[in-house]
């Protein structure tokens, strides 16, 4: 078997959950074929058990013939040996199925998730995604592992009834019949479970949001005491996932009820024309055996059919979401090729800001979302008329690489302290010494220029940081988000309130040391704070998202009331 998960997962057919589900049976046809096969052989050697019981008990039994006995005797044990193999073989295969459509799955997921950015919660709740991530893929990989199961059940079924009319055109022709009445009279039940689960799923997404959110503002709900009105929220919606699951699972229990009551009225059926047959010499004891033997064999390919019809609706439901997310384009697709050399002009034609190169400008705006807005624009998140040494920004290459913009809601990754801060650059090739050191030397000098050397001796850059740095507090997440962007060392640096979570003395530390360790770059700080704009070369002051003074942090103080105001956190 090939390894998992697989180096590409392909391009997926998300038009619709059906096309995503062949798609999957497409790129897997091997491995779907074989179960398939092998679910076959599986079936068809218990369904000719019966027949192989019958002709021992007509032509050895009956007959006296202990020869006829051995042979069918033989026969039989043969079927068995047939049956074991295929059964153990068929389901290594179909777990191999399983693991391969689920990992094919996130793998397709994580990778839409990770180019889709910043845009990623604007369009859909963390809940969406993590519940697509935990129990969605493992549902789609349910279908491509009953598919093996489900097409022996099929080809099962129309031997069985082959065998019959070709021994019994009546008992054959009920068999033909009966099945797919079955089907059809379960059918109905369907509809109604594939609404239930798909209405109890998006409880399921609301609840993990509302989970996700909880948890992420614990710190903050605790000292406002607003701990109790969210965790009652979520007791709320609890229950609401809680009742939904019991009307999917009141849907899921008339269809279990179905795959027994209607197949087990079909063997009944059966075996009773069987025994008044056999009574009226139309057919021999053997054969009455045989048939109450299909009769019972019948009853598990059905119930096959039936959870096949159950997981494929679940599947469904599943590859529903999984289309949603793969169908979700970022907002911005960055394809410029044109290069810039060295530091430049950076320019935003909305706003009127104009950045020189190799300066320390601030953005003190009236409102914060002016400032916000200007920074997406700055870093190609937001679309914008914004020009860098002239060329607009959406034809530059690297733009990535070359802007860099760094915000309060990054997260700090798990792993080695030293893995988070380090540029990834550095830590992919840092495997000879002058480059380890290269790299150790960024990390230090960004750790020194943001106050964060009690942050990183007390943890060592070896220490291991827990996910999005829990252990950390507020301030000390954000000292080391700016000891990674400036470890970067980006030819612009876009900083959004970068000292809003420490304190005033760590803020003069920081706001004195910025512009030495970015000398020669161009570094863009949105901020307020008086300590922060007292040490930038320039200051621009945007009202209503235009820039409407510009000047040094003292010469607007003087010159601009509303500068003064909003810095000094004054009334206009």
């Amino acid at each position: 078997m090939k390894d998992l998960p697989v180096p590409e997962p392909g391009i997926p057919d998300h038009r619709s959950p059906t096309r995503y589900l062949l798609w999957l049976v497409r790129v897997q046809r091997r491995s779907v074929t074989g179960v398939a096969v092998l679910g076959t052989l599986f079936f068809l050697s218990q369904a000719l058990m019966p027949a192989v019981i019958g002709r021992a008990i007509d032509a050895g039994v009956a007959a006296g013939d202990t020869g006829a006995l051995l042979r069918w005797a033989g026969a039989l044990a043969a079927l068995g040996v047939v049956q074991m193999v295929s059964s153990v073989t068929r389901h290594r295969l179909a777990v191999f199925n399983w693991l391969s459509a689920t990992y094919r799955t996130f793998q397709l997921v994580t990778r839409q998730t990770t180019r889709l950015g910043a845009t990623l919660p604007k369009r859909l709740t963390a809940g969406e995604v993590v519940s697509v991530g935990i129990s969605d893929v493992a549902r789609i990989g349910d279908v491509l592992d009953i598919l093996g199961r489900g097409t022996g059940s099929v080809v099962a079924i129309v031997v069985v009834a082959a065998l019959l009319l070709a021994t019994s055109w009546p008992l054959g022709l009920v068999v033909l019949i009966g099945v797919p009445l079955i089907l059809a009279l379960a059918a109905p039940l369907l509809r109604p479970y594939e609404r239930r689960e798909d209405a109890h799923r998006e409880l399921v997404s609301e609840l993990n949001s509302t989970a996700t959110d909880l948890v992420a503002g614990l710190r903050v709900l605790r000292g406002v005491g607003g701990e109790g009105l969210f965790a009652g929220r979520y007791a709320r919606r609890s229950q609401d996932v809680r009742r939904a699951g019991v009307r999917v699972a009141w849907a899921e229990s008339r269809i279990s009820g179905a795959e027994v009551l209607l197949p087990g009225l079909l063997v009944a059926l059966v075996t009773w024309l069987g025994a008044h047959f056999a009574q009226d010499g139309k057919i021999t004891i053997g054969q009455l055996v045989a048939f109450y033997g299909y009769a019972v064999f019948l009853v598990d390919p059905l119930r096959t059919i039936g959870e096949m019809a159950q997981k494929f609706t679940k599947g469904r439901v599943a590859a529903g979401r999984v289309c949603r997310l793969l169908a979700v384009e970022p907002e911005i697709v960055h394809t410029g090729t044109r290069p810039v050399d060295g530091p430049a002009e950076l320019v935003d034609a909305a706003s009127g800001l104009v950045v020189r190169p190799g300066r320390v400008t601030a953005v003190a705006a009236a409102d914060p979302r002016d400032a916000a807005a200007l920074a997406d624009r700055l870093g190609r998140y937001a679309e914008g008329d914004v020009t860098y040494d002239g060329v607009p920004l959406a034809e530059v290459a690297d733009v990535r690489s070359r802007v860099l913009v760094a915000v309060n809601e990054d997260r700090l990754f798990s792993g080695p302290l030293l893995g988070t801060l380090a540029p990834p650059s550095g830590v992919e090739t840092a495997v000879e010494a002058s480059v380890e050191a290269a790299v150790d030397t960024a990390v230090d000098t960004a750790v020194d220029a943001a106050a964060a050397g009690d942050v990183v001796e007390a943890t060592g850059l070896d220490g291991h940081v827990a996910e999005a740095g829990r252990e950390f507090s507020g301030g000390q997440r954000q000292r080391l988000r700016l000891v990674r962007a400036l470890a970067a060392d980006p030819d612009v640096l876009v900083l959004v309130e970068p000292t809003s979570a420490v304190d005033a003395h760590t803020e003069a530390a920081i706001a004195e040391r910025l512009g030495r360790v970015r000398a020669g770059r161009t570094t863009v700080i949105a901020t307020t704070s008086p300590l922060v704009l007292d040490h930038a070369d320039h200051v621009a002051f945007v009202e209503h998202g235009e820039v409407v003074a510009e000047g040094t942090h003292r010469g607007l103080l003087d010159t601009e009331p509303r500068y003064a105001a909003v810095v000094t956190r004054g009334a206009t």
